[in-house]
């Protein structure tokens, strides 16, 4: 087991306590993990803040290069993060492969970005600018489904735009973060970035720090509701990127043959622990039955196994808590709904459930209603498109959506009715570093990559000079 780090001020040091990291396909102690107390978070942010001024005057062109050369490194060791990630993820190798170099890609992306002195009027009476400046200290804190991407999500922009971070990965994986943090602690500045890590006990600490100027928070609504409060009494500016229960709309005029594999990915990539996966699929009744066909048949022949085993297409649950839930999900859709593929827990270790196809099942069922995080996919029958809209835009949830047809023009008059932050025709849940994202109703506030996502890690400065 490697000896893992909290990064504190430039410096690498042990937690005041230890935790166990446990790997999701086989149930075991995968590492000992340091467990930073509520001072040592105290420290990280003191680190941050002392840093700050030094990093905010520091050219952005020298910025640039800094999220270059840690784009470089983390190429460079690609695959040990890659099977970290895997070990402490459960996603299979490739798929941690593809997100380890996705996160060097996000990071380049922003190095092509500039901060420019907007000119607003440069009149005979004045000149008015608008500028844009750090913050100060940010707290980023990262859910566990993919930890090294999401990081991406908020690091690169925020360090762009002259903030200093304290960065917080999920307690159940904390590792391939940590790894990162020792490869590229002398590509920054001395507390520009710091890691600590916590067994869910210190997010509040750091949502209701009086040094943080802002939070941004990747997870469930329940807890992103709890990081808006906290942050409330020092009115920090917040990015909530939460929950959703994004519905796939398909019209009568799909091939379900030749539609159904991209349908099975949107639903269970990454075991269906995707924000913005398929989670409620809506199919005409004219082509109901031949598509939930298509889909059993798909889940019925995906391989679940451990992600470090050759050929594995799905891994396991990533923790015990989420394995619990998603069973007590299926339990309950087994009474509302009809299992035609999957359905079983294989009696072995580790957090596995077999891919699961569940009919005749409807709005009101627990499986439709909430999120469920996992590889179980609701298929409901419906006769009118607007009324599918209407059913799929009553959750609480906006956060994507999605549009099957052969006719682009139809697709896109309901698209334009879904009420959801992203919505896709022909595809879903796909992203990019340049394509603004957040969510709609409760699945968010704010906006993530792309230009609109560097401006939030921003100040809006106006300065108006009379002539």
């Amino acid at each position: 087991m490697s000896d893992y780090r909290l990064l504190i001020g430039g410096k690498l040091v042990a937690g005041d306590q230890m935790m166990d990291v446990v790997n999701p396909a086989t149930e075991e102690v995968l590492a000992k993990c340091p467990r930073a107390s509520k001072a040592q978070l105290d420290q990280a942010v003191a680190a941050a803040k002392a840093a700050f001024p030094g990093w905010a005057a520091t050219p952005i062109a020298e910025r640039k290069k800094a999220l270059g050369a840690i784009a470089d490194i983390i190429e460079k060791n690609a695959g040990e993060l890659a099977r970290l990630l895997t070990q402490e993820q459960g996603k299979p190798i490739g798929d941690a492969t593809g997100e380890v170099y996705g996160t060097a890609a996000f990071f380049r992306y922003f190095t092509m970005l500039d901060m420019p002195v907007k000119v607003i009027d440069d009149s005979e009476h004045r000149r008015v600018e608008a500028h844009r400046k750090p913050l100060g200290v940010i707290g980023a804190i990262v859910p566990w489904n993919f930890p090294l991407i999401l990081m991406a999500f908020k690091v690169p922009p925020a360090l762009l735009a002259g903030n200093a971070i304290v960065l917080k990965p999920a307690p159940t994986t904390p590792l391939s973060t940590l790894r990162l943090g020792e490869l590229i602690k002398d590509v920054l500045p001395a507390g520009v970035l710091n890691i600590s890590t916590d067994a869910n006990d210190l997010g509040g600490a750091l949502t209701a720090h009086p040094d943080v100027r802002k939070i941004s928070f990747t997870g469930s609504t329940a807890t992103g509701a709890k990081v808006m409060a906290g942050a409330a009494a020092t009115l920090k500016r917040i990015t909530l990127e939460l929950g959703g229960n994004d519905a796939g709309i398909v019209l009568d005029d799909v091939d379900p043959k030749k539609t159904a594999p991209a349908l099975f990915q949107s639903a269970f990539q990454n075991n269906g622990q995707v924000c913005i996966a398929m989670k409620r699929l809506y199919v005409h009744e004219s082509i109901y039955d031949e598509m939930c066909s298509e889909l059993a048949k798909l889940a019925d022949a995906a391989i679940v196994g451990n992600g470090l085993e050759q050929g594995t297409q799905l891994g396991p649950l990533q923790n015990r808590m989420q394995f619990e839930k998603v069973k007590e999900l299926l339990d309950d859709a087994k009474k509302t709904g009809k299992v035609i593929a999957g359905g079983t827990v294989p009696d072995q270790a580790g957090f596995f459930i077999k891919p699961t196809i569940v009919r005749d099942i409807t709005d009101g069922a627990r499986l439709v209603d909430e999120e469920q995080f996992g590889p179980v996919l609701p298929v409901i029958s419906y006769k009118d498109p607007e009324d599918a809209v209407a059913r799929a835009n009553a959750s609480p949830y906006g956060l994507g959506g999605s549009i099957w047809s052969s006719d682009l023009d139809r697709a896109y008059a309901l698209a334009e009715k879904m009420d959801s932050g992203s919505v896709w025709v022909n595809k879903h849940a796909e992203l990019a570093p340049n394509i603004p994202f957040g969510g709609a109703k409760q699945s968010g506030l704010g906006t993530e990559l792309g230009e609109e996502g560097l401006a939030e890690f921003t100040q809006l400065k106006i300065i108006n000079v009379a002539r």
